[in-house]
């Protein structure tokens, strides 16, 4: 395939190829990133190249294997410490885990997905998808969805555009107009839920963050499972959790966090 087209050029292009290789979770061979990059073996190589020689890579000789470089640690941290709301939110985070004895998560929209940023366990723990870092689909999670809602109608078109609408549980809103319905309740409503759309057993009460303005800094949820509770008793939460938005929002203004759409 040729590698015409890319809107952010050459820089797009390498960005495209150092999250190939991230998505693998595990070193990977170059034979492998071949079979799913839209470049061809040669323009592949180059980029491989370059960002190993920026660190953005580490290339094990021995193996013959590339895997995430130590630059992305220092830039991650960076990232975390200065567009994070996870380090300003921790107490925040933590009186709302004391209250509520359920999870707690912290997320932040990328690119139209949810990038959970901080999170706190149960009192008794439940394995589940979320963990600080990782990145799931805003369609069929509560702080997604809590975030779309209040997004300009701009910013949801372009976020509705990427997501997948796969079918995770009979739950799943699988559809754009599923989901816009959805949106639009969660707006009149100040929050959303997740009904066992994204996980079997997994439930929650969503709300936003949002400035004085009106704009979404993020999203905060208590979650818990069917076998523990239910969505009324989570809904009962849906004060505290808004109060505990709310602080975030008026911290994160204190020290000029940059606004996001």
């Amino acid at each position: 395939m040729g590698t015409e087209g890319h809107a952010d050029g050459t820089v797009g292009k390498a960005l495209d190829v150092l999250d190939l290789v991230a998505s693998y979770g595990r070193p990977v061979r170059f034979s492998e990133v071949l079979e799913n990059a839209i470049y061809p073996k040669a323009t592949l190589y180059r980029f491989l190249q370059t960002l190993t020689h920026q660190g953005m890579l580490a290339y094990d000789a021995d193996r013959q294997t590339y895997s995430l470089g130590v630059r992305l640690v220092r830039l991650a941290h960076a990232a975390w410490a200065q567009s994070s709301l996870a380090p300003l939110a921790r107490p925040y985070l933590d009186e709302l885990a004391s209250q509520t004895g359920e999870t707690i998560h912290l997320a932040q929209m990328d690119q139209g997905q949810v990038l959970y940023v901080d999170k706190r366990n149960a009192t008794r723990p439940v394995d589940m998808f979320s963990q600080a870092g990782k990145v799931g689909p805003a369609y069929c999670t509560g702080v997604g969805k809590a975030m779309l809602a209040f997004m300009p109608a701009e910013a949801v078109s372009a976020a509705v555009a990427r997501q997948s609408f796969h079918r995770f549980t009979q739950q799943t809103l699988d559809s754009p107009e599923k989901l816009m319905a959805e949106l639009a309740a969660i707006s009149a409503r100040g929050h959303a839920f997740d009904r066992e759309e994204h996980e079997p057993g997994i439930i929650c009460c969503a709300v936003p963050i949002l400035s004085r303005s009106g704009k979404v800094l993020g999203a905060l949820s208590v979650t818990s499972t069917t076998s523990r509770t239910n969505l009324q008793a989570l809904e009962g939460h849906a004060a505290t959790i808004k109060d505990c938005a709310a602080r975030i929002a008026a911290e994160a203004e204190n020290w000029r966090f940059p606004e996001q759409n």
